[in-house]
C-alpha cells in the first residue's frame, strides 16, 4: 500500500496536527474547515462559472440559478480541496508553503482531527450532489462528482507523486466548473464548454509550472515530482511557452461562437501572455533569476480578464459575427 493510499484510509505513516486534549471552540474550529477548503482556489473556479453560464444563456440566467449552481460548485471544489489537505498532510507538513494549513499547523492553529477532515469533505461532497441534482440538474451534478473524484483519485492519490505529468492530466479536475456551468444552463456539455474546458486545461501548466519553479525546494523535500524539481529551468521554459502558444490558439477557437469583440480582446490578451512566457524563458537562457512568480500573477489576471469578456461579450447585443 503506497504512502498516499495509506494517508486516504487514516492509518498513513505519520498522523500530523491533531490537537491536543480539551474542547476546542466553535470559531475556531469552523475557521480551520474552512481553511482546508482552500477558498482563494474555489474563487477562482467560481470566475470561470459564471461567464460560462452567461455564454450558455447568450444572456442572464435567473439568479436562483446563478446561486444554487455556484454554492453547488463551491461545496464540491470545497469536497475536494478538503480531502486534498487530508490525503497530502504528510507532504503538506514537509513543505513551507503548506506547513500552516491546519491539519500540519503546530499551536493553536492545530484544531482539526484528520478523521475530522475527512468527514468534513464527504459531507461537502454529499451536499453538493443534493443540492446540484434536486434543484439545478443531474448533469451538473454528476460533472461536479466527477470533478472531486478526478481530483481526489487520479490526481492527488494516482499522479502527483508519482509523475512529473501530474499537473497536466490532473489539472482537467479545475477545468470541470465550465462545463457544471453550461450543463445548468442548457443541460448538456455543448462545444463551446469544450473549448472552454481546453483552455483552462493548457492555461494549468504555465501557471502551475510557474509556481512549482518558486517553491522548487518545497517540493523537493516532499520528494513530488514537479517538473521544476525534474527537469532544467531550460526544460519547464520551453514547455511553459508551447502550452502557452497552445492555449492562446484554444481560446480563439471559441471566435466563432462568442463574435468579432471577444476574438479581438482573446488575440490581445494572448499576445499578452505570450510576451510574458517568452520573457520568463529569455531570462532563464541569459542567466538572469528567473522571476517565475510575475508569470504565475499575470496567469491569474489573465484568466480572469479573459472570463470577464467572455461574459461581457455574452450578453452584448453587438460584437457577433
Amino acid at each position: 500500500m503506497t504512502q498516499a493510499t495509506s494517508a486516504l484510509h487514516g492509518h498513513g505513516p505519520v498522523q500530523l496536527g491533531t490537537p491536543s486534549g480539551g474542547r476546542r471552540p466553535v470559531g475556531v474550529v469552523a475557521r480551520a474547515l474552512f481553511a482546508l477548503t482552500k477558498p482563494r482556489i474555489i474563487e477562482q473556479l467560481l470566475i470561470t462559472t459564471i461567464p460560462t453560464m452567461l455564454l450558455a444563456k447568450r444572456g442572464v440566467p435567473s439568479p436562483w440559478l446563478l446561486v444554487l449552481t455556484l454554492l453547488g460548485g463551491a461545496l464540491a471544489a470545497a469536497s475536494a480541496n478538503t480531502l486534498n489537505c487530508y490525503i497530502d498532510r504528510d507532504i503538506d507538513a514537509l513543505m513551507k508553503r503548506t506547513s500552516r494549513r491546519p491539519l500540519v499547523a503546530k499551536g493553536p492553529r492545530s484544531a482539526i482531527k484528520p478523521g475530522e477532515a475527512l468527514a468534513s469533505g464527504i459531507i461537502l461532497g454529499v451536499v453538493s450532489t443534493l443540492l446540484l441534482g434536486l434543484l439545478v440538474n443531474w448533469i451538473s451534478a454528476a460533472l461536479a462528482d466527477g470533478a472531486i473524484l478526478f481530483y481526489v483519485f487520479v490526481y492527488t492519490l494516482g499522479l502527483k507523486r508519482r509523475t512529473a505529468s501530474n499537473i497536466v492530466i490532473g489539472g482537467a479536475a479545475g477545468c470541470f466548473p465550465v462545463l457544471v456551468g453550461w450543463a445548468a444552463v442548457t443541460g448538456t456539455v455543448g462545444l463551446p464548454a469544450v473549448a472552454l474546458f481546453a483552455v483552462i486545461f493548457l492555461w494549468t501548466p504555465p501557471h502551475f509550472w510557474a509556481l512549482a519553479m518558486k517553491f522548487r525546494d518545497d517540493y523537493a523535500a516532499a520528494s513530488v515530482p514537479m517538473l521544476p524539481v525534474v527537469a532544467t529551468p531550460q526544460v519547464v521554459a520551453r514547455k511553459i511557452l508551447g502550452y502557452s502558444y497552445a492555449m492562446v490558439l484554444a481560446t480563439l477557437a471559441l471566435a466563432p461562437y462568442s463574435g468579432w469583440i471577444y476574438a479581438a480582446c482573446a488575440a490581445g490578451l494572448g499576445g499578452w501572455f505570450l510576451v510574458e512566457a517568452h520573457r520568463l524563458r529569455s531570462r532563464i537562457a541569459a542567466g538572469d533569476p528567473p522571476a517565475p512568480m510575475r508569470l504565475f500573477h499575470f496567469s491569474i489576471a489573465y484568466l480572469t480578464l479573459l472570463f470577464t469578456v467572455i461574459a461581457v461579450t455574452a450578453v452584448l447585443p453587438v460584437g457577433h459575427w
